[in-house]
C-alpha cells in the first residue's frame, strides 16, 4: 500500500512539473514578443504615411461651412477680399456666411454669436476693435469653433490659429520714406489714424519711424475711424487751423481721399497726401498726375483672401501651418501706378 502511495506521488509530481514548466515557457515566449495592433479602421501604411487628423474631423457630407466677418463690409478692400474669399470657398463645394458689422464690435459680436448658432465650423474673422473683440472670441473658443485671422490683428493671437495679412509697418514706412525724400526740408504734418485698429496703428508707426528726425512736426493726429465721411469732415477743421502743413497721412485709402476732398474744399495746392490700400479709387487719382494724393503703400486683398483660405484647408486638414503669414506691401506713386493696373487691386 505505501509502496502504491509513493508511486502515485511521485506521478503526480512529475505531472505538476510538467505543466509548470509549460505554463513558463509560454509565459516567456509571451514576454518577449510585442503583439502587432490590428490596423484602424479607415489607415493603412506605417504611421508615418498616415494623414494626421484634422481638429473638426472629417469634412462633413454637405461641406464646410465657415463665417466670416470684417469690420467694414462696404470698404472697397474688404468687398473685394470678401468676394475672393468665398469664390475660394465655393469652389470647393463649401459655405460662407458673411456679416457686416458696419465698424461697431458690439454688432460684430452679436452676429458671430448668431453665425455659432446656425453652425459655423470655422470662421474668417477680421475685428472692428482689437481689444472688444475679446467676448466673441471666447464664445467661437467654448464652441471650439477655429478662427483664421486676417488684415487686422486681435488683441490676443492665441485665440487664432492663425493670422494673415499685410506687413502694414512697411506699407507705413514706405509712405513716409517717400515724404522724406520729396519735402528734405521737413515741415508740419497731419495724421488721420484709428487708435482701435491695429493695421492703422502699425502703419503710423512706419510712417512716424521713416520720418523721425527728419524736420518734421506732427501738429495733429485725430480718429477718423477709417472713414472717408469722418476723415473729411475732420481733415476739414484742421486744415481750418493748419493750412501750412505740407503733407498728410491716412491710415487708408479712404482716409486719405476725405482729406482729399477737404483739402481741395479749402483750395490747397502744395500738401500731400499718403494713404494705405492700393486702392482703384486712389490709383486713378495717382494716374491723373494733377492730384494732392501723393502715394499710397499698397497690400493685396486678393493674395490676402487666397492665403487666408489655402491656410485655412490646410489647418482643417490636420497639416501644421505658421502661426503668422505676412503678405508683402510697396509704395504706389504717379510715378508707377501704371504697373499696378488702375480698374482693379493688385
Amino acid at each position: 500500500m505505501k509502496r502504491l502511495l509513493s508511486v502515485l506521488l511521485c506521478t503526480a509530481l512529475v505531472l505538476c512539473l510538467l505543466l509548470t514548466g509549460c505554463g513558463q515557457s509560454q509565459q516567456a515566449t509571451g514576454s518577449n514578443v510585442t503583439p502587432t495592433p490590428a490596423p484602424s479602421a479607415g489607415t493603412t501604411g506605417s504611421s508615418q504615411e498616415q494623414k494626421q487628423a484634422g481638429p473638426l474631423g472629417e469634412r462633413p457630407a454637405g461641406g464646410w461651412t465657415f463665417g466670416y466677418t470684417c469690420m467694414d463690409g462696404t470698404n472697397p478692400f474688404f468687398v473685394i477680399l470678401e468676394e475672393t474669399i468665398r469664390k475660394e470657398v465655393e469652389a470647393r463645394g463649401d459655405k460662407l456666411i458673411t456679416t457686416d458689422p458696419a465698424n461697431d464690435v458690439t454688432r460684430q459680436i452679436t452676429q458671430i454669436e448668431d453665425m455659432i448658432t446656425q453652425g459655423i465650423d470655422a470662421i474668417f474673422l477680421n475685428p472692428a476693435e482689437a481689444e472688444g473683440i475679446l467676448p466673441a472670441l471666447d464664445m467661437l473658443k467654448e464652441a471650439g469653433i477655429p478662427i483664421l485671422n486676417f488684415d487686422t490683428e486681435v488683441a490676443d493671437l492665441s485665440y487664432c490659429f492663425s493670422y494673415v495679412g499685410s506687413d502694414n509697418y512697411n506699407a507705413g514706412y514706405v509712405c513716409g520714406e517717400d515724404l522724406v525724400k520729396k519735402v528734405p526740408g521737413g515741415g508740419k504734418i497731419i495724421i488721420l489714424d484709428s487708435p482701435t485698429m491695429n493695421s492703422i496703428n502699425d502703419r503710423e508707426r512706419g510712417f512716424k519711424d521713416a520720418i523721425a528726425g527728419k524736420g518734421f512736426e506732427i501738429v495733429a493726429e485725430q480718429d477718423a475711424k477709417g472713414n472717408l465721411e469722418v476723415a473729411m469732415g475732420i481733415a476739414e477743421d484742421l486744415l481750418q487751423a493748419h493750412s501750412d502743413v505740407v503733407a498728410i497721412f491716412g491710415g487708408n485709402d479712404p482716409t486719405a481721399l476725405g482729406a482729399l476732398a477737404a483739402a481741395n474744399a479749402a483750395g490747397l495746392k502744395d500738401v500731400l497726401i499718403y494713404g494705405v490700400d492700393g486702392s482703384p479709387d486712389i490709383k486713378a487719382e495717382l494716374a491723373r498726375g494733377d492730384s494732392l494724393i501723393e502715394g499710397t503703400g499698397a497690400q493685396s486683398p486678393i493674395n490676402i483672401a487666397k492665403i487666408s483660405v489655402e491656410v485655412m484647408y490646410k489647418y482643417l486638414a490636420g497639416e501644421k501651418v505658421d502661426a503668422r503669414y505676412p503678405v508683402p506691401t510697396f509704395l504706389i506713386t504717379s510715378e508707377n501706378v501704371k504697373e499696378f493696373g488702375i480698374d482693379s487691386w493688385q
